[in-house]
Formats: C-alpha cells, structure tokens, sequence
C-alpha cells in the first residue's frame, strides 16, 4: 500500500510512520524537518502540493499537519497561524488530489475533540454539535475543508482526537516535569472532562479506519473512558509516586495564559468513541492507570 502521511514529524505521524514502516507500507511523507527524525521527510510540508504528480499512484493520504495549539498566549498571530494551518492548509491537500488522474482511495484528516467546545457533562458522540469557542469554530472549518474530498470520489474520515497520552510529547509530555517534582495539581475545580486516548491505540485506530472500507466522516478517537481533571491528577501522581496537592487555580489560568489556558485547561469535553465501539475496535488501553503507566515507562 502506498500511503502519504502529511505531518510525518509530529508525535502521531513519527509513531504512525514506524507502525506502517514494519508493516511494509511504501511511504511518502511531507512534515516539518526535523534533524532527530529515524527517518526524513521526502519533503517538507512548507513546500506545498505545487507537484501534484508526484503523489499519483497513492492509496490513501493520512493528513495530520498542523501548527500546535501550544503557547504562552494566544495572540491574533497565532491564532491565524493554527486556523490557517488547518484550515488553508487542508484546502491546498484537497485540492491537489482533486487534480489528480487517479485520486487516492481515501483520506483520512485529522481533527480533535475541541470541535466539541466547552460541554459541561455533556455526552459528545460524533452527532453531537459543535461548540462555539476559538478551536470548536476552527474545527468546524478544518472539516469542512477536509469533507471536500467526498465530492472528488474519495472516502473520507475525520479523526477527532483527545489528549493524546506520551512522554515523547503533547500535553502529558508538558505536564511530566512539575509532577515529577511534586508541584503538580489539580487545575480549576478538576470537574472539567478530559477525553484522552493512549498513543499506541491512536495509532492502532488509525490504522483500523484505514482497512475499513466502511469508516466514512466523524470518528472520536478517544479512550471509552474519560474522566475529570480530577481524577486524572490522582491517576498520574500515583503512578508517578508523586503527590498532588498544589492546585491551579482557574483565576491563575486564565491570567496567565488567557484564551488559550481556558480553551485547553478549563474547557470541559466528555467524548466517547461510539463508532470505534460500535465496530468492534479493541483498547489495548481502555483504562487511565495500564495508559499512563505504559506512557511514562
């Protein structure tokens, strides 16, 4: 099978890229450079799709670029900067295999649970609405963009993505540091849901939608088990034999990281992944602990 995978630098694609590479997938990958990777890119991301032809002959594109929400702040800069990436960016992928003479099979694009926004204890299925905060709107858009493919013949999934659990980066890899040294807490009142899914399975249901000829438009990639900050604070203290009594609170937040500390921190999204159950995927990481334990190992 012959597979691009767009953002092959960032955590997601350096694992799906590894898991594909023993299977023996023949790969092109486009992403940021990056000096440490096991394997380069054939180009970088920042050069476009101006050669439409060099991707004919593709199975399936696997698009996963896009500027990280990470910041101190969130100036307008770099909002646009996280829209436009997303956004634009998928538009340029769409469009280029829209040319193509023999399109791909499928595409499968990413996108997250802050499609969702700020839900309370709200159940999100993949039927629910989208929110109405900064990253519900760009979600929304970012799929917009990507469902294009559906009008040039091509199979089309949208992977809604939690908080992705590994040391090797995103949030837990932030968050490590001050729990290993005993400062870590809970953030707000802890109530917030947090919908997360352990590495190895984002990639094992990654892996699965691309074989299912059936998957088409939204997929919550989650674990079936969200839990509040709360109870994720817990979690990871006992497994990193650390304590976990020096709260944040959502005053301390919002003052010092604004819009963004609001949307990532004190936002509440309880996803859960009905259409992944639904078609009988497998956790091999249903449960926070085994997760969090495999993750800092």
């Amino acid at each position: 099978m012959r597979i691009l995978i767009t953002g092959a630098s960032g955590l997601i694609g350096k694992a799906l890229t590894k898991s594909f590479d023993e299977k023996g997938f023949d790969l092109l990958l486009a992403g940021r450079s990056d000096p440490k990777a096991e394997r380069e890119t054939k180009w970088t991301i920042d050069d476009g799709f101006a050669e439409p032809e060099r991707l004919e002959g593709l199975d399936a594109v696997i698009h996963l670029a896009g500027e990280s929400v990470s910041a101190l702040r969130w100036t307008d800069e770099k909002k646009e900067a996280i829209r436009r990436s997303r956004v634009e960016g998928t538009r340029s992928v769409v469009d280029a295999l829209s040319r193509l003479k023999t399109r791909p099979k499928t595409f499968i694009s990413g996108s997250a649970i802050g499609f969702y926004g700020d839900r309370d204890d709200e159940i999100l299925t993949e039927s629910s609405i989208a929110g109405d905060n900064f990253l519900a709107e760009t979600s929304r858009e970012w799929e917009s963009e990507s469902r294009r493919a559906e009008d040039a013949g091509i199979r089309t999934v949208l992977l809604r993505t939690g908080i992705v659990l590994s040391k090797e980066g995103g949030a837990l890899a932030t968050m490590l540091l001050p729990f290993r040294f005993g400062v870590g807490g809970v953030v707000g009142d802890g109530k917030q849901w947090m919908s997360w899914i352990s590495l190895e399975d984002e990639v094992r249901a990654i892996e699965f939608v691309l074989e299912r000829d059936d998957i088409r438009g939204a997929v919550n990639l989650t674990s079936p088990n969200p839990v509040t900050n709360q109870e994720f604070t817990t979690t990871l203290g006992e497994v990193l034999h650390r304590p976990t009594f020096i709260p944040l609170p959502e005053f301390a937040v919002s003052m010092l990281l604004g819009e963004m500390g609001d949307e990532l921190l004190i936002s509440s999204t309880r996803a859960v992944p009905s259409r992944l159950a639904d078609l009988g995927f497998e956790w091999k990481f249903p449960d926070l602990k085994a997760a969090l334990e495999h993750a800092v190992a």
